[in-house]
Order: C-alpha cells, then sequence, then structure tokens
C-alpha cells in the first residue's frame, strides 16, 4: 500500500520530544516498550520509537493514557534528527481509516514501513491533536544512528491537567 510520496532526505534538521520515566523498565528513548505494547503505527514484530513534533504533543499524548493523577518521574528529552535523514510522510487524505478507534490501517502501514526499512523517520497525523504531528522512529533503519538524545529533564505538570472537576471559563 503506497500512501504517499517515496522516502525523501529532511532538508534541514528535525527536533522532537519524547516523555517518559528515566528510571523505569525501559530508558526514555527505547524501542522495546512498543514491541510489547503495540502503538497505532506498529506491531510488536516492529519496535519504534514515538515521539511529539512538539513538547507540547508529547505532554497531550502522555494525558491520553487516562492517568488521574500526576505520573511519577516524567522527563523529556529532546531527539535532534539531522538533516539528509530519510522520511516519509502519511497525512490523514493518504491513509483512509488511520483515524479508527481500532489502527488496523495505520498499524498495517507503519509495520510495512518497519520492516521494508524506507525510512528513518515516519511524520505521522497526531490522533490526539489532528492537525500535529507524530514523529515514528525506525530505529533499525541505518540513518537512525545519526540521531542525537539530549539529557533528560523533568516534566513540569499543571495541576489543572489532572483536577477531578476542573472549572469552566
Amino acid at each position: 500500500m503506497n500512501t504517499g510520496a517515496s522516502p525523501q532526505r529532511l532538508d534541514r534538521t528535525l527536533v522532537c520530544c519524547r516523555i517518559g520515566d528515566p528510571n523505569g523498565d525501559f530508558p526514555v528513548y527505547d524501542a522495546r516498550g512498543s514491541a510489547l505494547y503495540p502503538g497505532r503505527w506498529n506491531d510488536r514484530d516492529t519496535p519504534v520509537i514515538y515521539a511529539g513534533e512538539h513538547y507540547s504533543t508529547a505532554m497531550l499524548e502522555k494525558l491520553a493514557l487516562g492517568n488521574k493523577e500526576l505520573p511519577p518521574n516524567q522527563h523529556y528529552i529532546a531527539i535532534t534528527i539531522p538533516r539528509g535523514t530519510t522520511f516519509e510522510t502519511v497525512t490523514r487524505d493518504h491513509l483512509p481509516g488511520w483515524d479508527t478507534p481500532e489502527p488496523l490501517a495505520s498499524r498495517t502501514h507503519g509495520s510495512l514501513w518497519v520492516r521494508q526499512r524506507r525510512s528513518a523517520i515516519l511524520l505521522v497525523p497526531n490522533y490526539v491533536a489532528r492537525i500535529e504531528r507524530s514523529v515514528v522512529i525506525n530505529p533499525a533503519h541505518e540513518d537512525a544512528a545519526a540521531i542525537e538524545v539530549s539529557l533528560p529533564e523533568p516534566v513540569w505538570w499543571d495541576q489543572r491537567l489532572f483536577a477531578e472537576n476542573s472549572r469552566s471559563r
């Protein structure tokens, strides 16, 4: 299934963000969790690293997990993807059904993308914030070795995000 243009090369540096617990089961920049708990764009046999194109998008993805209290020990990392790295883009129009609750179309597309090692990153629509994008990184692709990761920094969560009955404005 070809849902967009063939792989291209970044004409600029792309910086994206990922949030996780550096003392958790896996490092923040690690694909093993996606092999155990597949996401929208991968299955168990195709581990990837999910990131938000923006810090706020990464935060929204954590909030979408439905925790009722502040997540403990969350840190963010900046992921720097250098100019010249291969990428593909999936848009809402190129992949009908990407946004269904059961992500068969997106998971099939993403898993095939990983297996074929077509590019190092896949830019996809974000499910929570539809006009934003998520960045899916294929750590098995040869270009992924040039990706740099910052040291983890603590995430500051606004208590209002977790208020049981937030006031309307």
